[in-house]
């Protein structure tokens, strides 16, 4: 954990503006409205957890500047302008990202003709294959498997038990978690009338600078060219991104979403949980796709789309509020059929 901040320090931090109460000593972490001390920053950006902004203990609490500070709150309050944001930003200083010690353990396995830069941190059991090049100040974890090729770019946190297949390419300051494989075969099969012939997949996977890939989450290098997890895009848990996969610039991926080979992902799109694209499609720009919606198509246009076949989030809202209806139409229905007849 990092030093602890004074008031004035935690202000600073945030751009912030102190508007009422003083702490009588430092800041030393960042906690919940429900569970913080005198020595915690808490922050209200839900307004679900409001009534704890009641009963909190905190010695400092970050409010919107467009809030109302409730009478009788027993602490410091920090006007921001995003109280999330503010909170991620006080995050990142107690307890900053791993540095690398420039230590390589003694039981990695290094191909003599593999590049490794300065003050890179090679754990235990790390198996690192013919060349490969790491940029330096990046973390490799214990147990990765680098294979032939691999390029790293500077400032990289590779997490234990990831596995980079070959020719796989990180730029700058990317992050990928335990037990991610990044550039496995594509699922390409031929059908031949009596078996099915595997395509060799000769593709690579090219992740671009500030990217973040989560656990278990598995992205399949190209049959033919790459692909590419362009920079910026953040990738939760257990997602499957298939073969020749495009996904855009700071698009958001959540957990156990999973995209068929050769779509296309436009730039600033967000997945929700459980969703799924078809291949050989292409999300416009700005398309936020829900939580368990399935896409068949193409989209035209920004925003929201729910339901499966996925439709405009409006449309799928009407159609949804019909559901309970549907017994209570469905007898009118037959009541004026028996009538017609």
């Amino acid at each position: 954990m990092s030093s602890t901040l004074s008031l004035e320090e935690v202000a600073e931090l945030v751009s912030g503006k102190l508007i009422v109460g003083d702490v009588p000593h430092d800041i030393q972490g960042v906690e919940t409205l429900a569970n913080a001390t005198a020595s915690h920053v808490s922050f209200l950006s839900n307004m679900k957890y409001k009534a704890d902004l009641q009963t909190t203990q905190a010695g400092v609490v970050l409010l919107s500047h467009k809030a109302d500070i409730p009478q009788g709150l027993d602490a410091a309050v920090i006007a921001v302008k995003d109280p999330y944001v503010a909170f991620t930003q006080l995050q990142r200083h107690f307890h900053p990202a791993p540095q690398s010690t420039g230590k390589i353990h003694a039981s990695a396995a290094i191909n003599d003709s593999a590049s490794v830069a300065d003050n890179v941190q090679v754990d235990a059991n790390v198996s690192i294959a013919a060349n490969v090049v790491i940029g330096k100040d990046s973390i490799i974890g214990a147990g990765c498997v680098l294979e032939e090729g691999v390029r790293i770019g500077e400032g990289c946190l590779i997490h234990p038990r990831v596995t980079l297949a070959k020719d796989t390419q990180l730029g700058d300051r990317v992050i990928i978690q335990s037990g991610a494989v990044i550039g496995s075969d594509g699922f390409g099969f031929a059908w031949t009338g009596d078996e099915f012939l595997k395509i060799p997949q000769v593709g690579r996977v090219v992740i671009e600078d500030d990217v973040e890939v989560g656990a278990n989450t598995c992205i399949d290098r190209g049959a033919i060219g790459d692909t590419v997890i362009k920079a910026g895009a953040k990738l939760d848990n257990l997602i499957q991104v298939a073969h020749n996969v495009e996904i855009g610039y700071k698009s958001v991926i959540a957990g156990q979403a999973g995209i068929a080979g050769s779509t296309v992902i436009g730039n600033g799109c967000q997945m929700g949980a459980q969703s799924g694209v078809a291949g050989h499609l292409k999300l416009i720009d700005g398309t936020i796709v829900g939580a368990k919606a399935g896409v068949i198509g193409d989209t035209k246009q920004a925003g929201m789309v729910s339901g499966f076949p996925a439709v405009p989030h409006r449309q799928w809202l009407r159609a949804s509020g019909m559901f309970d209806r549907l017994p209570e139409i469905w007898k009118k229905i037959r009541k004026l059929s028996d009538g017609a007849e």
